[in-house]
């Protein structure tokens, strides 16, 4: 399915090491990925080059510029067809990955994945908004990641109630990214984080993308996050 040659040359220039069996479980998921989508919308890069470059190289990039230890709590946010947390996943599979989504078959797309390659994480079946007012679930992540789900300043709300005070969000964005930053600004301070890093990067294909990595410095005040409709409508 994919090239296994373009997949070891974009990871090398991350300089990410990965093990003997990292590609076979690329190869997996791209062929799975482009089966499932056939009846379950995933996504629309259905070419496996672009797979590999797009979604792949584009999840993994996270670890050029971020130090994620080993058994780190990962809750990847509007998870979709996982990305970017399971190309993490199988990057290190110590990571104890929770995979968050509101549409139930893109999660038995996922329980697929990890069942046909042995490995193991959690699939929720809720919406981010609900977690995050659940106290046990509350700022328990060490990490909370989402990937193009919705403009920053309603993903800060959605996301940093779930990641404990030191942890961080890990956000990708694409082009429009600077805009969106200046935009969520208020959003992050108000949540209880602080922007760490933001990382500019351009994939292979041309792509403009960036990283932004914000911490989280002090407890999410209690109201937050609030029902979906107003975080969208009115966001912060």
């Amino acid at each position: 399915m994919i090239n296994y040659e373009l997949f070891e040359n974009e990871t090398e220039k991350l300089g990410i090491e990965l093990d003997s069996y990292a590609a076979e479980r690329f190869d997996s998921y791209a062929e799975r990925l482009v089966r499932w989508n056939k009846h379950v919308n995933l996504t629309a890069i259905t070419d496996p080059d672009e797979i590999v470059i797009k979604h792949f190289i584009d999840s993994l990039n996270i670890l050029k510029y971020v130090d994620i230890p080993d058994r780190s709590s990962i809750i990847d946010v509007g998870t979709g067809a996982g990305f970017p947390g399971l190309p993490l996943l199988f990057a290190n599979p110590t990571l104890n990955v929770t995979f968050l989504d509101s549409v139930g078959k893109k999660l038995s797309f996922l329980k697929d994945v990890l069942r046909v390659n042995g490995l193991i994480a959690t699939a929720l079946h809720m919406r981010a908004e609900e977690l995050g007012r659940d106290y046990k679930m509350r700022e328990s992540f060490d990490i909370a990641t989402a990937r193009a789900v919705a403009p920053l300043n309603s993903l800060c709300e959605y996301c940093l109630p779930l990641v404990k005070v030191g942890g961080r969000f890990i956000s990708l964005k694409g082009a429009n990214a600077p805009e969106e930053l200046e935009a969520a600004k208020n959003a992050i301070e108000t949540l209880g984080g602080e922007l760490e890093a933001s990382h500019s990067f351009t994939l292979s294909n041309g792509d403009q993308r960036y990283i932004f990595v914000i911490k989280k410095i002090s407890q999410t005040p209690t109201k937050y996050p609030r029902r979906a409709k107003k975080i969208d409508t009115r966001p912060l």
